[in-house]
């Protein structure tokens, strides 16, 4: 039996199974070349090595996109460049959290929202000596975080507000999350901002350190996968088919959990154990996850968000949320 036919026999067969390692990777791959090339919607998407993003890679690496029509290329760039790179046309959609997308849109870039990717169940955090006892110990000292406009430097200015302290009260030292994770093991800075895979490299290095808190303390780190107004105007197909690749992704995930850590570990110069084992950190939401996020939590967390970038100075104008998300692509 020629090779292609026995895909698409799997196919049929994996279809009622669930998807068994979503026919294989190398089957999946296969299925997806002998697609029209002409008829899949070239892309360019933004995003970083955050955990909660590596879907997107097994998507790609797995053949999932292009069974789904589309030709994406992922691109890292740091999350505070990530809006330029929209802004210019480099990419057209990115993965970010969702006060970013509030303070990208209040800037003058038209993008929206279209299906949530994860939250963060302690993969989020803020390292510090083991002499800190308390946030608010933290007056006068020297904080590694991303760029305003990120979300470390928001997670940071939400902790410091809980703690009765603003980020006048300490000294920021821009470093994204690896080198942040990277120096403070090294010595340098009283504490950081950081998330994983980075986050682990403190956990690993305890006489370094601790973790003082969390986003199982402060849930405030959330993403999204967002595109242009423009993009979204022009390719509305593409944005259902960025939904079902994401979804698609989660369930090859369930099928097969180690391979699947495996490629999206490689990713990131990660075995599929230490891959894993960041991962336990958050949680990759699926469809029925997204519908209830939406209609749930949404709009109250994007609204308290708002409030902080306004007062934080990232934002001069709150946007009007409703016009910043679009939830008919995971309908």
């Amino acid at each position: 039996m020629p090779v292609y036919s026995s895909c698409q026999k799997n196919e049929q067969r994996g279809h009622h199974m669930k998807i068994k390692w979503y026919l294989g990777a190398a089957c999946a791959a296969l299925l997806a070349s002998a697609a029209p090339s002409q008829a899949d919607t070239a892309v360019s998407v933004g995003i970083s090595g955050w955990t909660g993003f590596a879907p997107l890679t097994l998507a790609k690496e797995a053949g999932i996109f292009k069974k789904n029509g589309l030709d994406v290329t992922l691109t890292k760039i740091p999350q505070a460049s990530r809006h330029l790179a929209l802004a210019s046309g480099d990419v057209q959609c990115a993965a970010t959290t969702v006060e970013t997308w509030i303070s990208w849109n209040a800037n003058g870039v038209a993008t929206k929202q279209i299906f949530q990717m994860d939250k963060s169940f302690g993969a989020d955090g803020m390292v510090v000596r083991s002499d800190v006892a308390k946030i608010a110990d933290l007056k006068g000292k020297a904080i590694a975080a991303s760029a305003p406009g990120t979300s470390p430097y928001f997670v940071l200015a939400w902790m410091l507000k809980h703690n009765g302290l603003s980020l006048k009260d300490v000294k920021v030292v821009n470093l994204e999350p690896g080198p942040a994770a990277q120096a403070f093991v090294a010595g340098q800075n009283d504490a950081a901002m950081t998330y994983e895979p980075y986050l682990s490299t403190v956990r690993a290095a305890p006489d370094k350190g601790k973790i003082i808190a969390t986003t199982l303390d402060y849930p405030v780190v959330m993403d999204t996968f967002g595109c242009t107004n423009a993009f979204l105007d022009k390719n509305p197909e593409a944005a259902k088919a960025f939904a079902k690749s994401y979804f698609d992704a989660l369930e090859l995930i369930a099928a097969d959990k180690d391979k699947a850590y495996g490629i999206m570990g490689a990713d990131v110069k990660q075995s599929a154990e230490v891959f894993g084992n960041s991962a336990q950190y958050l949680r990759w939401q699926d469809k029925a996850a997204n519908q209830a996020f939406f209609e749930k939590d949404f709009a109250k967390f994007s609204d308290e968000a708002a409030d902080l970038l306004l007062e934080i100075g990232i934002i001069k104008k709150k946007p009007d949320i409703s016009t910043i998300v679009d939830t008919s692509f995971i309908k």
